[in-house]
């Protein structure tokens, strides 16, 4: 509850909380300067009377703004909490994500690619988090989705450690012109991270934005009962 309380927090005390204090500070001038011409003008001239009532219009607009702007901080700050409790819901559903990254979990990593239409070479290139290349192979080319699942190792056959791991497919057809590939990953979201000010899933070692994601479905639970 804490950490839902503190994202409304951050958000509005950033640009939105500026700019109410702006608009107070230039509020409390207005009516200083008003203050002082009423107290300061020449009795045998007199403010006019329309003048006046003009600047206590804008007297008026200025104090509208300012409460405007604070109901408006309140319903980014109620989206905030809306939001936040949203996204812990996800933790435990299996979700399918538009990336090209993915965990390797003891000696196991998958990928899923669609092919827009039938490929006659397929090039799967994965690199590390630092980006350096560790496995080059092959893939499927027919048209549709396919699995790649890797085991772990590169291409001199040694295990690399348990990670975030980035699969870069590409497919060209006989004249070498490239073929659209979308690259997914399907995963339970194990927690949710605020750090950044908006939700982020948490698969892993793999973090995702809410506009990453292709599906949500509940993970299927089989009971066994002792016979």
């Amino acid at each position: 509850m804490t950490a839902i309380s503190s994202i409304g927090q951050n958000i509005t005390s950033s640009t939105l909380q500026d700019s109410v204090t702006g608009l107070a500070d230039n509020f409390d001038t207005f009516l200083t300067l008003l203050t002082t011409q009423l107290q300061n003008q020449d009795p045998l001239s007199p403010l006019d009377s329309s003048e006046f009532v003009g600047q206590l219009v804008q007297f008026s607009g200025v104090e509208q703004q300012i409460a405007q702007n604070r109901n408006l901080e309140t319903l980014v700050s109620q989206s905030a909490v809306t939001s936040s409790t949203a996204a812990v819901s996800f933790i435990g559903k299996q979700v399918a994500l538009s990336t090209t990254t993915s965990s390797l979990q003891d000696g196991s990593a998958q990928w899923s690619y669609a092919l827009n239409r039938p490929a006659t070479a397929t090039s799967i290139v994965i690199s590390d988090s630092d980006g350096k290349v560790v496995f080059t192979g092959t893939g499927q080319t027919g048209n549709g989705v396919h699995e790649f699942n890797w085991d772990g190792r590169d291409n001199s056959g040694q295990l690399l450690a348990d990670g975030a791991y980035s699969a870069q497919i590409t497919a060209r057809d006989e004249t070498g012109a490239a073929i659209g590939v979308a690259t997914s990953i399907t995963g339970i979201v194990t927690g949710v991270d605020f750090a950044n000010g908006e939700p982020a899933l948490l698969l892993g070692t793999i973090r995702a934005s809410f506009s990453d994601i292709l599906s949500v479905r509940q993970v299927e639970t089989q009971l066994s009962e002792d016979i």
